[in-house]
């Protein structure tokens, strides 16, 4: 480890929040465009004999909404790349299933940036039943809560919606998609969807307990909405190491060659909700407690990721832990991951 990162303070922060069971245990990794700088795991999978050893380098994580930006975000780039997306165009002028209804009156760059004034919550199941066809249908039908750009509001939908488009332009799953033109190109050779596998369940970190299989979940999703479709969408689904994250990464600070290039990530690393708060990029987020000068930008994942990039001072970072296993409380975690952020990219 390289003790310029804060190397050991890193370990002393991630090993006290094993301690204060926030999370059964962490994997965490450092660098820039060349590689790996620093990196680390503490604590174990699950507490108790039969809870898989402790946390390796190598241990995969159900990544929740960090999916969005290692499988949606990249995709819609190549399909802008390509020309066969343009960010600022109305669905409904070029996407049969969004005309007619409200979402055709919204854009790609509207779904990227959280303004497409969208429900939010995803409550799939409820609202349209179990059917994935049936779900597609009412997601893509639904009604507006507001104006499209009039505020800045979360929502799984977005994501949900964006890969919806992307399966609806290339004729292709987006687990594929993301496979194929993602993952492949850069070398994340564990970073996949779920269901896992029983010998790659076994090196998952565990999430919350399930009352239906009287177990916590062990390589199947966590998001009730994901498994609700199978184990993949656009909300969440991906499973992988902290090491594939990293190569992902190192991609964004020097996107040179496939998937995607430069424009896409300097389109997507700056602020593109004007004077809306609170700020956003496409999927990307300021991180919280910086500024736009400082240029760190993070996304999180509800089971205890997250994953930051900062191209003006050439770093990224990447936090796994499995915090649902104790708790949905996100106050613990959030203080673990402000402390780990100002460690990583200090102050300007």
């Amino acid at each position: 480890m390289n003790t310029t990162l804060g190397a050991p303070r890193i370990e002393r922060l991630l090993q006290d929040g094993v301690r204060a069971r926030v999370y059964p245990g962490a994997a965490w990794a450092v660098g820039d465009a060349r590689g790996l700088l620093a990196g680390g795991a503490v604590g174990v999978l699950a507490p108790g004999p039969a809870g898989g050893g402790p946390v390796r380098t190598d241990s995969l994580f159900d990544l929740a909404s960090l999916t969005k930006v290692i499988a949606v975000w990249p995709v819609v780039g190549t399909l802008v790349g390509s020309g066969k997306l343009a960010l600022d165009v109305r669905l409904g002028a070029f996407w049969p299933e969004a005309a007619g209804h409200p979402l055709g009156d919204v854009t790609a760059l509207q779904l990227l940036t959280h303004t497409a004034g969208l429900p939010l919550r995803a409550n799939l199941r409820a609202l349209y039943g179990t059917d994935p066809q049936d779900v597609r249908d009412g997601v893509l039908r639904e009604v507006l809560r507001r104006r499209p750009g009039e505020a800045v509001e979360y929502t799984d939908r977005a994501a949900l919606i964006l890969g919806y488009l992307a399966e609806h332009l290339t004729g292709r799953p987006l687990a594929r998609l993301a496979a194929e033109r993602v993952w492949a190109p850069l070398g994340m050779t564990e970073t996949r969807y779920g269901p896992l596998p029983a010998p790659l369940a076994a090196r998952v970190a565990p999430t919350e307990y399930d009352e239906g299989t009287g177990a916590h979940l062990r390589g199947t999703v966590h998001d009730f909405s994901t498994r609700l479709l199978g184990g993949s969408c656009g909300i969440a689904g991906t499973f992988a190491p902290a090491g594939d994250l990293g190569r992902f990464l190192r991609h964004v600070l020097d996107p040179v060659g496939p998937p995607f290039g430069p424009a896409w990530v300097a389109d997507s690393l700056r602020v593109r909700t004007g004077e809306l708060a609170p700020a956003r990029g496409l999927f990307w987020h300021l991180a919280p407690g910086t500024a736009v000068r400082d240029d760190v930008w993070v996304h999180y994942g509800f089971t205890g990721t997250g994953m930051w990039v900062s191209p003006s001072r050439g770093r990224w970072a990447v936090l796994l832990t499995n915090k649902l296993y104790f708790t949905r409380d996100t106050g613990p975690v959030t203080a673990v991951r402000d402390a780990f952020r100002a460690t990583v990219f200090g102050d300007r």
